[in-house]
């Protein structure tokens, strides 16, 4: 591109008065050290426990969890995992994934009444916060009883106001692709025991991460107690996480802030927790102890998050839980320049990069033939104010050149 001397000289200083490039955000936390090159994906797929820790810092605890994975939720660097990508049965952990589904399309506030065909398909055994037909609800209230109860009969109203239970099934499992979780399988999205339907401690670990920052969701899941409708009057409900809650003997932990755990047959006891000790928190995800105990997952989660706030400092990530990075949308060709004869006003220019001109669909997108925002509108400055300079001097120039014809054709004839 060809630029005149006059735009060239006046092209610096207009480039001075261009905003600098803001600075990088500082992390509110030391961050641990960067993986190696050589550390990706492909290592969470491999069998057994990845850790990276430096000589004198202790390893994991040794737990009987078939799956386990321990990360920081704000950077989502993998501290250790056994087995992450393990596709097992999630029991009712699979609802923090409902959730980070149907939450956002429903208002906390909406009222609905229950008919009777919503609660059909309940599975058998399921565990219930007694949603009763011809009662009205908050939406609030059955989101309670989701995370609270693990109630599937709340589910099943939630997915029907959702769109349906086929089609709640199909949300999860793109939402789950959109996070990155690529092991989860949904059959029966309050995760009743269904064949073909599992998910993994690595899949788990991201719906926490997820639901952390979804207001609604965070909020539900710290809950340790509310009160539930009846029909007229209400009862009690409680948290069945004992990690939150404190009951039967297991103890609260410090810095707890729920999320959801899950019994079946098939899955043994599972658990997504999270905690926050200052300004680091920490997603725990446990699958199936084998030691038997009824409250082990507690207290395996309980040790893991203990080594994961004493070893955050040292550790080196061996994985991550972050989202995969989205695609870059598809950028329009910028809009042609204007004519000689258009105006180049300030407004004009401001306006063109805000509303460029979309490619038919079908088309590929054109390769951006037109230089940077910043360097178009530094460009533009000297051929707007050029004329305000140059005008004075060109009609100058055309009164001498007039009187110097007149003058030669007056001394014409006397020659």
């Amino acid at each position: 591109m060809i630029v005149s001397s006059f735009a060239a000289a006046a092209l610096p200083a207009v480039l001075l008065l261009a905003p600098a490039a803001p600075r990088p955000v500082e992390p509110m936390e030391p961050m641990p050290p960067r993986p190696a090159a050589a550390v990706g994906a492909a290592l969470l797929h491999r069998p057994g426990i990845h850790v990276r820790v430096p000589p004198g810092v202790a390893g994991p605890p040794a737990v009987t969890a078939r799956s386990y994975l321990v990360a920081d939720a704000r950077s989502g660097d993998v501290l250790a995992a056994r087995d992450a990508h393990a596709q097992l049965p999630p029991a009712s952990t699979l609802k923090a994934l409902f959730a980070l589904t149907a939450l956002p399309g429903q208002s906390p506030e909406r009222q609905h009444t229950v008919s009777e065909h919503e609660l059909r398909g309940v599975g058998d055994g399921s565990s219930l916060v007694g949603v009763r037909e011809e009662v009205t609800y908050k939406l609030a209230d059955l989101w309670r009883g989701v995370f609270l109860s693990s109630g599937n009969d709340a589910v099943r109203v939630l997915a029907g106001l959702n769109g349906g239970w086929e089609r709640t099934a199909r949300e999860m499992e793109a939402k789950a692709r959109s996070l990155g979780a690529l092991d989860t399988r949904v059959k029966s999205p309050d995760g009743y025991d269904t064949e073909g339907q599992v998910s993994s401690a690595y899949d788990l670990a991201v719906f926490g991460r997820a639901g952390l920052q979804n207001p609604d969701f965070a909020r539900y899941a710290a809950t340790a107690e509310a009160d539930f409708p009846g029909g007229g009057w209400s009862y009690g409900i409680r948290n069945t996480n004992r990690l939150l809650t404190g009951d039967d003997g297991v103890g609260r932990y410090p810095g707890v802030l729920g999320i959801k755990n899950g019994y079946t047959t098939n899955a043994g006891h599972t658990l997504i927790t999270a905690a926050r000790h200052g300004s680091r928190t920490l997603v725990v995800t446990v699958m199936n102890p084998r030691s038997g105990g009824a409250f082990d997952v507690y207290d395996e989660a309980r040790r893991l998050l203990d080594w994961g706030f004493a070893a955050a400092p040292k550790a080196q990530p061996v994985g991550s839980i972050l989202p995969p990075p989205q695609p870059a949308a598809v950028k329009a060709a910028a809009p042609p320049a204007p004519s000689a004869g258009a105006p180049g006003t300030p407004a004009a220019a401001a306006k063109a990069p805000t509303a460029p001109a979309k490619p038919p669909a079908s088309s590929p997108p054109a390769p951006a033939a037109s230089p940077p925002a910043p360097v178009a509108a530094a460009s533009a400055a000297p051929a707007h104010d050029g004329p305000h300079l140059l005008l004075p001097l060109t009609l100058v120039a055309a009164a001498l050149l007039a009187a110097a014809t007149l003058w030669w054709l007056r001394r014409r004839p006397e020659r």
